[in-house]
């Protein structure tokens, strides 16, 4: 198999071509595109002397770069996209272009060849909407368009919409995943990531910030189980045309996430909450839950996550550590 990944430089992108390349005995060979402006060449550092591996600087924007890129794949990977909160509030424009623009122009060229690809989508779509667990059928409740975060719930939507018209219109086979909150090495607190953020705070005995109440909850994955997910479903010939949720059910509060993390850590550090304006300079809008309902994606293909929080939240300190 010969798979682009858009992104690839980035968090889960890297973890995705490390598991592909490592699969590559089986004929696997992989492309990365990324900008590299939130991705990192460290991240991929361990592939580049891969035969099966490639790599290319470039805007997936770019029509006439993306093009020829995706001829020559079997499959992509459509990870590339704006991420994390902060970056979301300060570079709202950026966002928006990045996730709408980039998603079409790889849509039209994996439509123009024939390309099955799988588009990573996110739980920010789901926004206000309280029905807890969420199902990938249930409404979606956005807030104000005075509120940059929900530009990127927004965008994301919409790149749902864009996929799931491509595949009824011209069949294109288009699986579409909805990311909640992915963790493991390799992911950096710089845009608001909320775990590294914690982690590194506490091996520094400095003070854990907590953003709002710390009252509202969230489910984290270890990005290795989300790899298996995406490939499992790009495997899956029925898994086209349809949404699916991928994360973990294993709920906690942010504030009950800080007090784990100190004490995983064996930490001297204190919480402090602050609130959202402090933290990002403007107003920002959260919700109190976000948690999936994975019976689709169960009865799809088989998939639920298999490594535990508390594992996930070791082997992310034991990363740490290595690079303090």
């Amino acid at each position: 198999m010969k798979a682009l990944i858009t992104g690839g430089a980035g968090f889960i992108g890297s973890h995705l071509a490390e598991r592909l390349v490592k699969d590559g005995e089986d004929g696997e060979e992989v492309t990365v595109l990324d900008n590299l402006s939130t991705g990192s060449l460290k991240n991929i550092e361990g592939l580049q002397k891969e035969p099966t591996f490639d790599f290319v600087e470039g805007d997936v924007r770019n029509e006439g770069l993306i093009g020829p890129l995706v001829e020559r794949s079997e499959v992509v990977f459509h990870l590339a996209a704006a991420v994390g909160v902060k970056l979301i509030a300060d570079r709202p424009v950026h966002t928006i272009e990045t996730n709408i623009s980039g998603t079409e122009a790889v849509l039209e060229a994996a439509n123009k060849f024939g390309r099955k690809i799988l588009i990573a989508s996110s739980s920010e779509v789901y926004g206000k909407n309280e029905a807890v667990p969420f199902c990938e059928d249930d409404d979606i409740v956005l807030g104000s368009t005075s509120f940059s975060r929900w530009s990127y719930a927004c965008s994301k939507a919409i790149d749902e919409f864009l996929g799931l018209a491509f595949h009824q219109q011209y069949g294109l086979g288009v699986i579409i995943g909805r990311f909640f909150n992915t963790i493991g090495p390799r992911q950096t607190g710089q845009y608001g990531m909320v775990v590294p953020r914690f982690v590194q705070r506490a091996l520094k005995n400095e003070p854990v910030s907590i953003y709002g109440t710390g009252r509202q909850s969230r489910c984290f994955c270890y990005v290795g189980d989300v790899v298996e997910a995406v490939i499992e479903l790009m495997d899956c010939k029925e898994a086209a045309g349809k949404i699916y949720n991928i994360g973990s059910a294993e709920e906690i509060t942010i504030e009950e996430l800080a007090d784990k993390i100190i004490e995983m850590t064996g930490s001297k550090s204190k919480k402090e909450f602050v609130d959202y304006e402090k933290a990002y300079g403007r107003p920002i809008e959260d919700m109190m839950r976000r948690v999936p309902n994975l019976e689709r994606i169960r009865n799809a293909i088989g998939w639920e996550p298999k490594t535990s929080l508390t594992e996930t939240l070791g082997v992310i300190i034991e990363s740490f550590k290595k690079t303090e």
